[in-house]
């Protein structure tokens, strides 16, 4: 499954410049994400790569997941070998953060790869719903990307009613 990130979170087209792409494939006992994006220079936060909380506060790509109940996985995933994974019971109500998983982020010029593996028991009980976003830049040129759009009146990536159904991998 591919995710193009090619909108602003109220869905404005982006330029080809600034599309980010998140792919999720099946591995034995979870599911492997791939993450290619532009590099924005944004500073990396003040830890060693690992889990990070608050990574969303820096340049970033998140991938929801979300199950029945209103039970979702978030995964954040940094340029520079930061992530974090959160499980949610409800809209903003994790139940269990920075869970430590296998990921590598590799810097190359204009742009940056990630690759983490998700274990399956992270996973909620579908059917799925799935989007992904890309976050950079700080103060007033902060910028919310998405591959599916979250109308509202400001960005806010946690609007659950917009993230469309998925045939997971």
């Amino acid at each position: 499954m591919e995710l193009q990130i090619q909108h602003t979170w109220d869905g404005a087209p982006l330029g080809t410049d600034e599309i980010a792409t998140v792919t999720v494939a099946r591995v034995e006992n979870g599911l492997r994400v791939r993450v290619e994006a532009p590099f924005h220079g944004d500073a990396a936060p003040d830890a060693a790569p690992g889990p990070v909380d608050g990574l969303w506060n820096f340049e970033v790509v998140e991938l929801f997941i979300l199950g029945r109940h209103d039970k979702y996985l978030e995964v954040e995933f940094g340029p520079h070998g930061h992530h974090l994974a959160l499980r949610l019971e409800g809209v903003r109500h994790a139940v269990e953060r920075a869970m430590p998983m296998p990921y590598t982020a590799r810097i190359e010029g204009a742009r940056w790869h990630g690759e983490a593996e998700i274990p399956d028991a992270w996973l909620p009980l579908g059917p799925y719903c799935v989007n992904a976003y890309a976050i950079h830049c700080t103060g007033a040129a902060r910028r919310y990307l998405a591959w599916t759009p979250v109308p509202g009146p400001a960005p806010d990536v946690h609007r659950l009613e917009h993230v469309p159904p998925v045939e997971l991998p």
